[in-house]
């Protein structure tokens, strides 16, 4: 979710004196400093499935679905200036949308050229969608009709999208495809939790602003079904991190790498050997910021939930022993954002006796730094969606779904470093 150097509501936020003099130290101010925190006016009212995104300028984008009434949903977006959030702008609306909770809508930017996905109904099937991405190059005035990323004319899963820029003329686009999980030939056996007969796919693509494709490529052949993809740009290319799935059901989290225009071959980023029968919804986060990369992840192997991080100094080549950042009952559902060489901070659901809590910890490759954070009391139901994270220069922000009886709204805060 943080390619580059990651590099209305009042709402007042559940933070204490205490609370707010722990978080100065935990991101290194002192109690003298200009405040590190505030709370913010989120410019949605009925949504969800927020996201962020930070642009090679270090402007922040947040992007979200709104509910427009029980058939129609709109793909909108603000930008973070002056320490406030833009009018919102809408990307795209539709009837026949696929609105997850996991699987959420994405922006990628670069100057006035911007790239927008969502998720589309191609079918009957309750997961027959596809990809659709509408283009804008003049900064999200004029958008173009959407198109798909994908060329297998299939009625089968496709999402889980991470998007980034590799150049001011080309995109890159990742996701999950579904289109080897409905043939004919596929073995009954291998049947999984949605009815699969054959294995989900990882694959990728380039575009250019007229939607041409290029580079078309399976990056792994056979992966877990619905934990979500995470890409980010290091000084040797594009890295992807995902969940992977052997015969024998062993989900750990994977890597492949773009190494001089070539995808390496897949491999395990440390072999947790979480061996699950179903697809446990918990895909991992990356930050890259030149040769530095962070990766957290969610595991449950022997029955143990532990939410981890590694790093690495080489580009993704090689990465540290994992660090373990939880309070000892985490759901997952992580995000991780680079602050400096070899530090990151990671946001993660932690389930307590009594409520679940949005944590946030500061790590660094030798170690968690202190103790991890309360953000922010929220809800273990998929409603509550994906906290996500972001940062750009000494502003970082966070975002995430409020759950009450009747509906869902997106929140936000900023903290400065």
């Amino acid at each position: 979710m943080l390619p580059f150097n990651n590099s209305g509501m009042n709402y007042k936020h559940p933070l204490s004196i205490i609370g707010f003099s722990f978080l100065l130290i935990l991101l290194g101010c002192s109690a003298d400093s200009e405040p590190a925190f505030m709370t913010l006016e989120t410019p949605c009212r009925q949504c969800g499935e927020p996201n962020l995104f930070v642009s090679p300028d270090g402007t922040i984008y947040l992007s979200w679905i709104e509910t427009i009434n029980d058939s129609t949903d709109a793909f909108c977006y603000s930008t973070f200036q002056n320490e406030k959030w833009t009018s919102p702008q809408e990307i795209a609306r539709g009837q026949n949308w696929f609105v997850n909770w996991a699987d959420f809508p994405s922006l990628s930017v670069i100057g006035p050229w911007m790239a927008a996905h969502w998720l589309q109904k191609s079918n009957l099937g309750t997961y027959d969608y596809d990809i659709h991405i509408a283009q804008t190059l003049d900064s999200g005035r004029h958008w173009s009709p959407s198109f798909i990323p994908h060329r297998d004319s299939i009625s089968a899963e496709h999402g889980f999208v991470s998007m980034l820029p590799l150049s001011s003329t080309r995109m890159l686009a990742v996701w999950l495809d579904g289109r080897n999980t409905t043939s004919p030939l596929s073995d009954r056996k291998d049947q999984d939790e949605h009815g699969h007969t054959g294995a989900m796919t990882l694959r990728s693509v380039e575009f250019d602003a007229d939607g041409n494709l290029f580079a078309e490529a399976e990056l792994d052949q056979r992966v877990c079904d619905c934990c979500q993809t995470a890409m980010a740009l290091t000084s040797s290319g594009p890295m992807v991190v995902y969940r992977d799935r052997s015969e024998h059901e062993m989900r750990d989290i994977s890597i492949v790498r773009r190494v001089q225009n070539t995808w390496t071959k897949p491999h395990i980023l440390h072999a947790d050997n979480w061996e699950i029968s179903g697809c446990p919804v918990n895909g991992p986060a990356i930050s890259a910021d030149g040769k530095h990369v962070a990766v957290a992840w969610f595991t449950a192997a022997q029955d143990i939930p532990k939410v981890m991080v590694s790093f690495s100094e080489d580009q993704g080549e090689s990465f540290s022993n994992p660090i373990r950042v939880d309070d000892g009952n985490p759901l997952g559902r992580v995000d991780i954002a680079m602050i400096d060489e070899g530090m990151a901070l990671v946001t993660w659901l932690e389930k307590t006796n009594q409520k679940t809590e949005i944590r946030l910890a500061k790590v660094s490759i030798q170690g968690k730094e202190g103790i991890p954070y309360s953000v922010a009391a929220t809800s273990e139901k998929r409603a509550s969606g994906f906290p996500v994270i972001a940062k750009s220069g000494e502003q970082i922000l966070l975002a995430w779904t409020e759950v009450d009886s009747l509906s869902t709204t997106v929140r936000t805060g900023l903290w400065r470093l």
